[in-house]
């Protein structure tokens, strides 16, 4: 990028960045369910079943945040608060979007989509004590010329952190915008070399059922929790690999000690708690695309035109804020991802 400042339509001044509170996190979506209920009043569907769905996202709910001052770092998700981090300085060309506000680091750890624990956003936080992230290692293999298994550790030494700013935006149209810290997923690739065979990066979450309690009570669901993008979205310069949050370890509630942030895409593309990374040749399945592929498509980029099956995609609401906007294409990067998909 060029040393000159330039600012983006989607950048907001840094004093408007979401809190450190606030921050949202992907994979709330349902599976659908067999009997849908209407809406009428919003125009969108719920659902009683026998698996659970998730309500409207663009309703307001009622935020059941800790005060992280008065919780232990193990109660609050961050359970090695005395581990190395690496410093990460804030890249500039990122920025909070115009007319948004940065989440809060309390709003973001204890409103999340993470199913391995609990369907509720809200309790999240509250279920992730007995997962454990040391010790831990990454698989990167498949079709590279040098297949390795790195320690998290080894990976946090390595690698050329910085904070960049982001616009995070769910499949169920709410939004917060969120300081990771991290990688970019490209830098990776210059440790395993890929192969020119190699099409596509798949993903691949943790699968502990003794410490994530619904991979036992949801067993219809094709757990472990997996993803995948093309070789040409994963070597973008957006896609990156994360580490942290507002400047601290990642707590486990948002995918600690590894995850993937795609700002363009929904949020369910940013896989949590990565164990494994497979260079492929042929499109890998992923876990929603598996079991409601009319609903969640395998590229899943953010597209207002393009409704839910069950709801809109034209507006959506800052959890922040709870100010409804209009969506943007590609959450606003287009700038930078357009081309990807010009053929």
């Amino acid at each position: 990028m060029s040393n000159v400042r330039r600012v983006k339509g989607w950048e907001l001044a840094e004093s408007l960045v979401t809190d450190e509170a606030l921050y949202l996190d992907r994979r709330r979506f349902l599976r659908a369910s067999t009997t849908l209920c209407a809406s009428a009043s919003l125009g969108l569907l719920g659902c009683a079943s026998g698996r659970p769905h998730e309500r409207d996202a663009l309703t307001p709910e009622a935020l059941d945040t800790p005060d992280p001052a008065s919780l232990g770092p193990v109660e609050f998700g961050i359970e090695h608060p005395d581990a190395f981090y690496p410093e990460a300085a804030r890249n500039a060309a990122f920025a909070v979007p115009a007319g948004r506000v940065l989440a809060t680091h309390q709003t973001a750890a204890s409103y999340n989509n993470f199913y391995e624990f609990t369907s509720a956003k809200k309790s999240v936080w509250k279920k992730v004590g007995a997962f454990q992230t040391r010790p831990w290692t990454v698989e990167i293999g498949g079709l590279v010329h040098k297949p390795m298994t790195l320690d998290i550790d080894d990976i946090l030494r390595r690698m050329p952190h910085e904070e960049r700013i982001y616009r995070h935006r769910c499949v169920e149209a709410w939004t917060m915008v969120v300081p990771w810290s991290g990688f970019p997923m490209k830098a990776l690739f210059d440790l395993v070399q890929p192969l020119g065979t190699a099409k596509f990066v798949k993903f691949y979450s943790a699968g502990r059922p003794a410490q994530m309690p619904r991979l036992k009570a949801s067993t219809w669901y094709p757990w472990p929790y997996h993803e995948a993008l093309r070789m040409d979205e994963a070597s973008n310069d957006l896609a990156m690999l994360v580490t942290g949050l507002y400047g601290k370890s990642l707590p486990r509630q948002n995918g600690a000690p590894l995850r993937l942030v795609v700002p363009w895409k929904y949020g369910y593309k940013s896989i949590k708690s990565i164990v494994k990374i497979e260079f492929v040749a042929e499109q890998p399945t992923t876990f929603w695309h598996t079991l409601e592929p009319e609903e969640y498509s395998f590229l899943s980029n953010v597209e207002p035109t393009i409704p839910h099956p069950r709801w809109s995609q034209a507006i959506e609401r800052d959890i922040q804020t709870d100010q409804k906007h209009e969506t943007t294409r590609f959450n606003g990067y287009g700038e930078f991802v357009s081309s990807l998909y010009s053929a």
